[in-house]
This record gives structure tokens, C-alpha cells and sequence, in this order.
């Protein structure tokens, strides 16, 4: 009967013991994390390594192999920084994202070079008839100019004693010639300016038009 017995306990702690490795067998581990500090030491720990947080560390399995490196933590200015270059280049995308927009808008306007030059020319035309209005306006003044000298000749001994309402009439063709002559100037500074435009869209759009269209767009 002790004998019977001491048999049955070593068989149930046998068992136990059995259990108890297929227990632990069975639970995860979460592995070695090893790295080499400022110092040049290696360090290794069960768990991520304050030491080292300015530097990748290793996971390593049971077996030693490396399971994952892991990216030193971001200092608050490194953090600032990463975000601000993550901004820039959102923005840069956006950029070219509008750019391509209107370079696809703009070839949908104009199709062939045919339609681009014959809206130039449409927008000069504007221009030139202000102009032509502007030196029309420029030879009236010029009459009226010699009108209210030959009416000066009567005072050129005496000139104060001229009316006010030649001085005002002289006042007037003076201030109208300036004004002209400011028009004038803007007038062909505006064609500078569409010409400028048409020009620069021309750039753009000769690559499609030629049938090599940038990245990005596609010709339709």
C-alpha cells in the first residue's frame, strides 16, 4: 500500500509538472531589447531601454534573432521640425495638384494653337481701340489747345487781365492732356501684359499641342 501510494504521488507530480511547462510554453514573452548606448555600451533589458531611446534598439526573440528595430523617440524640436517638413511638402503637393488643374483647364480652353492665337489677337484688338480712342481724345485737346491760345493773344502785353474762364478752359485742356497721356501708358503697358500672358500659356501648352503633354495631365 506505501509503495501503491508513493507510486501515485510521483505520477501526479510528473503530471504537474507537465502542465505546468506546457503552461508556460504556451504564455508570450515579449523578447530581449538590446541596443548600444551614447557611452558604447550594450545594454540589454525585457523591456524597451530609457537609455537608448535616442537610438534604434533591437527585439530580440528567445532564439536571438532580431524581431523588429525600433526608432529612437522624437525630441520635441525633432517633432516640430518632422511636422513642419510633413507641411512644406502637403503644401508642395497641393501646389502641384492646382498647377495641373489650371494647365488642364487651360488646355480645355484652348485645344490647338489656332484658338490660343486667335484670343490673343481678340485681346489686343481691346486694347489697340483704346488706344486709338486715347490719340483721337489727344488730337482734340491739340485743337482745343490752339483755340485758347489765339484767344491769349489778346492779353499776351496784358495776361492777368484774362478772363478766369480762359484760365480755366487752359487749366482743363492741360489736366486732360496729362490724363491722356497716363492712359496711354497703361494702355500699352496692358498690351505688355497680354502679351505676356499669351506667351507664357503658349509655353505650356505646346507640349500638348505637340503631343508630348506633361506628367500628370493628360491630353484629351
Amino acid at each position: 500500500m506505501p509503495l501503491q501510494l508513493s507510486t501515485v504521488i510521483r505520477a501526479g507530480l510528473g503530471l504537474l509538472a507537465v502542465g505546468l511547462c506546457s503552461l508556460a510554453a504556451a504564455q508570450p514573452t515579449s523578447g530581449i531589447y538590446s541596443c548600444i548606448d551614447g557611452k558604447g555600451r550594450r545594454i540589454t533589458a525585457d523591456r524597451p531601454i530609457a537609455e537608448c531611446m535616442d537610438r534604434t534598439q533591437k527585439q530580440l526573440s528567445g532564439t536571438g534573432l532580431v524581431k523588429r528595430e525600433i526608432a529612437p523617440s522624437l525630441t520635441t524640436d525633432e517633432r516640430a521640425a518632422l511636422e513642419q517638413k510633413e507641411k512644406a511638402a502637403n503644401e508642395q503637393r497641393a501646389r502641384e495638384a492646382e498647377e495641373k488643374k489650371r494647365d488642364l483647364a487651360l488646355l480645355t480652353r484652348y485645344p490647338n494653337r489656332a484658338a490660343h492665337d486667335q484670343e490673343r489677337a481678340a485681346a489686343l484688338i481691346q486694347v489697340e481701340e483704346a488706344i486709338k480712342a486715347s490719340a483721337k481724345r489727344a488730337q482734340e485737346l491739340v485743337e482745343q489747345r490752339k483755340a485758347i491760345n489765339a484767344d491769349l493773344e489778346f492779353y499776351k502785353a496784358t495776361p492777368g487781365r484774362a478772363p478766369a474762364s480762359l484760365k480755366r478752359r487752359l487749366d482743363e485742356n492741360e489736366s486732360s492732356v496729362a490724363a491722356q497721356k497716363r492712359l496711354v501708358a497703361e494702355q500699352e503697358a496692358e498690351k505688355k501684359r497680354v502679351n505676356l500672358r499669351f506667351d507664357e500659356e503658349l509655353a505650356k501648352l505646346k507640349p500638348f499641342w505637340g503631343g508630348t503633354p506633361q506628367a500628370g495631365i493628360v491630353k484629351k
